[in-house]
């Protein structure tokens, strides 16, 4: 038997429990691995909590998380290129990496970097590849000016790094007590509320070219209250702004693959890319972590290790 997050019913974090169920066994082309650490996301929030239930229905009982790095245990029929004992960073689309074990396509692993701590390689895939693909849709270049709202979250942390390496000016939305790092980071901070259009239009007196949203809440309208074309403008969440507007919704959909993964990997242990981690939880305080999570103010990602 191995434990895995299991939840009957749409609603808050007290519907999740652990369970103890059959260790799964790959099938031909998939691979087991024994989960080191798998990080929780808002989206699955929102899908315990049913609010995309049209989009993304459960079927119960359910499990969750996409996100995961570990050893693996076992290969299935037809799987040369892994071995077992190999430190992997993969991701499923089964709702099921918040558990000891997960059995993922061989095709959505990369090998883990030396340099690449556990909680870190947990936390790269959806985080990453939507941050990733955020970026490349608005395509930032050398000398443009990028604002990034939720600049210190999840997501955006990753964001405004990339939007960095892109050679842009990058402006990051966020609370007094991120401003430090988003310095460090190279990043020129400003703070969110009352204010905020002519907070960013002091920071940029040449413009902003791009923004990218990663919070919701209206950032849609303040982009093109900006003066940006809708084309260079992309939400990761804001969906109805998104249509409403014609700007983009391009996120971890867009980037979902081992090579994407891989190359987030290299960005860290060539210590390019930071992924910054809140705080890290044992699957028995899986409610916790959700807890801690939907303050929507932790820097970072909250990672599970199981």
């Amino acid at each position: 038997m191995a434990r895995a997050i299991r939840f009957d019913e749409y609603g808050g974090v007290d519907v999740l429990r652990v369970a103890d169920v059959p260790r799964p066994a790959p099938g031909p082309g998939q691979v087991l691995v024994e989960v080191r650490a798998a990080a929780i996301n808002p989206g699955e929030v929102s899908i315990r909590q049913g609010v995309f239930h049209d989009r993304w229905p459960a079927t119960f009982p359910s499990g969750q998380g996409s996100d995961f790095a570990g050893v693996v245990a076992a290969l299935g029929e037809g799987v040369e290129e892994i071995a077992v004992g190999d430190e992997v960073i993969g991701f499923v689309n089964t709702r099921s990496s918040h558990a000891e074990y997960v059995v993922a396509e061989a095709a959505d692993l990369t090998p883990k970097p030396d340099g690449v701590p556990w909680e870190v390689a947990g936390s790269l895939f959806v985080a990453g590849t939507t941050a990733y693909a955020a970026v490349r849709a608005v395509c930032p270049r050398e000398g443009e000016t990028v604002v990034v709202s939720g600049a210190a979250g999840g997501v955006g942390s990753l964001a405004v790094q990339l939007a960095r390496l892109a050679g842009a000016t990058v402006i990051g939305i966020a609370g007094e007590a991120n401003h430090a790092w988003l310095r460090e980071s190279g990043v020129v901070p400003v703070s969110y509320g009352d204010g905020l259009l002519d907070r960013i239009t002091a920071a940029a007196p040449d413009g902003v070219h791009a923004f990218v949203d990663t919070f919701g809440s209206g950032y849609v309208d303040l982009a093109l209250q900006l003066g940006i074309h809708p084309g260079r403008i992309d939400t990761i969440i804001d969906f109805a702004a998104a249509e409403k507007y014609n700007v983009k919704a391009e996120g971890n959909a867009d980037a979902a693959s081992a090579d994407v993964l891989r190359e987030l990997a290299l960005l860290v242990d060539k210590g390019l890319l930071e992924v910054p981690i809140a705080r890290t939880y044992p699957l028995a305080e899986v409610r916790e972590a959700y807890r801690e999570l939907e303050k929507r103010h932790t820097r970072g990602k909250i990672v599970l290790l199981p």
